[in-house]
């Protein structure tokens, strides 16, 4: 008797979907991509309508050969593949190599048995409008990396290649790069004073207030002596209240998760990379197996969205959990409007069942899965909790004809705080004045009962040194931020440019920030020189557009590749023609080969640089380039040393590995923990660095910060 089939892609997803549906259906997983474009050609026919030679995948045949046989024994064929492009795309192809005629297609926004079970209901067509788009940026993307990179061996080195929208992200973090080199601080100043009311002395609280204004008009301190002028005639100034302004502040809630906005508060609030948050995702949605009577089901709705749009059922379920846990009076039902721009085909990230607390799921999920999880539902939650309110009071102070100002915030209804607070980045942009109240911040700080016309006591007085600071190096999370912003790639491709570009060799991460490599802005200035549109983030953007456009049914895929390929050969042929070889000389040391005695140079390798053998190939002798950071190895004694993993990023190890297996991803700096005796690292957190003992971070290591410690805590925070 046959039986339907419903095809996925992934084994992990076919097994939660099998367990959980009526035995008479057959699920089967292709494992991924059946088909794609050959390997070793281009496998693009530009003359011919752009017509791609699609080959079956190296090392799929006993897939395929499964996929086949289920399909002779089933009587009808579902394909569930991922509801988004490159999704439809692997439908399409499954029906291609499989010859099914008309096989349903249908979508899982959820693994649940209710959602499978309504899907099947409702199969649709494949949708080949999606599938054309999908096919339009795979050819886009396979045109500029197989003519570029050969240009690229040709003229600078072999290995490298070039990326339709990789090489947009790392233009990015070069131009940063650039910015922080060229950028020169700017001194200031700030003055800051302390105040009590003079009314009672014995209950008097003192509070903060800065110097603003001088006759009315905003003050801005430039030098020392400015400032100690300000100061001196400060000396004798009675001081009062003029004016205090009271209102009430609403704050609401951050929308439900997008891919985009998932991957930057796990990456702030979580420490976890882009591509980790993705795989934990990626699990959450293909299923868990919670045991008893639930077993094995998604906990999460599909992690690949640009969309804040939430189901109407879920809603509903969020209205009734927060109504029944926290009150009436906390529900707030805010619909989050979605960006422009933004594909709505999918939910926002969400979990599948607001009523699975984190808290049931402990035990269960393993530590990573429970914390991406805890984040998605207190997001969701909070989303449609009520705003939280805050009785706010500015107060503006006289002092002779200076003007000195507070704002203290106080929370008055927690509304949505009462679940989740979104993270904060540091300031992305550079030259500005930081905040140099002494005290608590705005939105925390209480004021005493003040009255307009209060006489004031000054208590202190004190001014302080800043310089303006350039904008800060992008981390995995501000990169994925001005991606999205600048409408550059889409929710699935974020994490693997985030990758490519560190694999490629272009860019590494120190303290978590990406720098560029001399040989990623080597191949960077050849290609804005001579390709300009396939770095600019604006043609990159436009190029997005237009695939949305195809997928929407709005446009010819075929035209699109047109646009495109014909200034794109233009300028290839202008390059091969007038592109000078890049030339990258080795640097002469002292050194001599321990092997074959010969000279040792410094080479720009992948990675950065390194030191080799002169008489290579005959002689293979190389070494890291390392730089010790003073401390010793906690399991031999030997120097630990900066090193660079192979994706580029920083780490610090054993001078004496392999023999010595000692990381440490944060900077070891020389003194033992008093409480422990490990070995204590630099810790950098938003942008502040302070000292933690590696195996117990509640243990207390302020004694060991003397002078050279703060050298290594503000030589960490610089850099990051």
């Amino acid at each position: 008797m046959k039986k339907p089939l419903i095809i996925v892609e992934s084994p992990t997803k076919a097994r939660t979907i099998k367990k959980f549906l009526p035995s008479r259906y057959v699920v089967k997983a292709s494992v991924g991509h059946v088909r794609d474009l050959p390997k070793s050609t281009l496998g693009v026919d530009v003359d011919n309508g752009f017509t791609p030679k699609y080959l079956t995948i190296k090392g799929k045949g006993d897939v395929i050969k499964e996929l086949k046989s289920a399909v002779k024994a089933a009587d009808e064929v579902y394909l569930a593949t991922d509801p988004d492009r490159e999704g439809e795309a692997i439908a399409w192809h499954l029906a291609e190599l499989l010859k099914l005629p008309d096989p349903h297609r249908i979508e899982l926004h959820e693994i649940t048995k209710e959602a499978a079970l309504e899907a099947i209901k409702h199969p649709h067509r494949i949708d080949m409008d999606r599938v054309n788009a999908q096919q339009a940026r795979r050819i886009l993307d396979r045109l500029v990396g197989y003519k570029i990179s050969p240009l690229l061996w040709a003229k600078v080195r072999g290995g490298l290649s070039a990326g339709r929208v990789q090489s947009v992200a790392v233009r990015l973090i070069v131009d940063r790069e650039r910015e922080i080199r060229a950028f020169v601080p700017k001194e200031y100043w700030t003055i800051a004073a302390r105040f009590a009311t003079l009314r009672d002395r014995d209950v008097a609280m003192e509070f903060p207030a800065d110097l603003v204004t001088y006759r009315g008009e905003k003050l801005e301190i430039a030098t020392q002596s400015q400032a100690d002028g300000i100061l001196a005639a400060l000396e004798g100034a009675s001081s009062s209240i003029t004016g205090i302004r009271r209102r009430e502040v609403r704050r609401n809630a951050a929308a439900p998760f997008t891919t985009s906005t998932l991957q930057q508060e796990a990456s702030r609030r979580l420490r976890l990379r882009v591509r980790r948050t993705m795989q934990i995702a990626q699990a959450l949605y293909e299923g868990v197996d919670l045991g008893g009577k639930e077993g094995t089901v998604g906990l999460i709705t599909y992690m690949r969205t640009d969309s804040t749009r939430i189901s109407d059922q879920a809603r509903e379920a969020a209205r009734s959990y927060i109504t029944q846990q926290y009150g009436d009076e906390f529900h707030g039902g805010r619909v989050h409007r979605v960006r422009e721009g933004a594909q709505d085909a999918h939910e926002a990230i969400r979990p599948t069942s607001v009523l699975r607390a984190p808290v049931e799921l402990a035990g269960i999920l393993k530590r990573d899965e429970l914390r991406l999880y805890t984040l998605i539902w207190e997001r969701f939650v909070a989303s449609q909790m009520a705003p939280a309110v805050f009785d706010q009071t500015t107060v503006e102070i006289a002092a002779g004809e200076y003007g000195f100002r507070v704002t203290g915030s106080v929370l008055k209804f927690a509304g949505f705080t009462r679940v989740y607070e979104e993270g904060k980045d540091e300031a992305e942009t550079g030259g500005t004045q930081g905040d140099a109240r002494v005290g608590p911040s705005k939105e925390r700080l209480r004021l005493p009962e003040l009255f307009e016309g209060d006489a004031l006591e000054r208590r202190a007085l004190e001014s302080k040194q800043h310089f303006t600071e350039p904008p800060p190096r992008y981390t995995e999370a501000s990169l994925v931020r001005v991606l999205e912003e600048n409408g550059i790639g889409r929710p699935s491709t974020y994490s693997t440019i985030v990758e490519t570009i560190q694999a490629r060799g272009y860019v590494t991460q120190q303290d978590r920030r990406f720098m560029p490599t001399e040989i990623g802005e080597a191949v960077n200035d050849l290609l804005v020189e001579h390709f300009p549109k396939i770095v600019n983030p604006t043609f990159t953007a436009e190029m997005e557009g237009d695939l949305d456009k195809v997928a929407e049914g709005r446009g010819d895929w075929v035209g699109v590749l047109r646009t495109f390929y014909g200034p794109f050969a233009s300028e290839l042929a202008e390059a091969e023609r007038n592109l000078p070889r890049l030339e990258v000389r080795d640097e002469p040391t002292d050194e001599v080969c321990p092997n074959c005695g010969r000279p040792m140079v410094i080479k720009l390798g992948r990675f950065g640089k390194f030191i080799s053998c002169t008489g290579y190939p005959e002689c293979k002798t190389t070494r890291p380039i390392v730089k010790d950071t003073g401390a010793k190895c906690p399991k031999d004694g030997g120097a630990v040393v900066e090193r660079r993993s192979r994706k580029g990023r920083t780490f610090y190890g054993c001078m004496n590995y392999p023999n010595c297996d000692f990381i440490s991803w944060d900077r070891v700096v020389p003194e033992r923990c008093p409480a422990c005796g490990s070995h204590v690292v630099v810790k950098t957190r938003r942008g502040s660095s302070h000292l933690e003992c590696a195996a117990d971070r509640e243990h207390d290591v302020s004694s060991l910060v003397n002078a050279e410690q703060q050298e290594h805590a503000e030589e960490a925070a610089a850099s990051s």
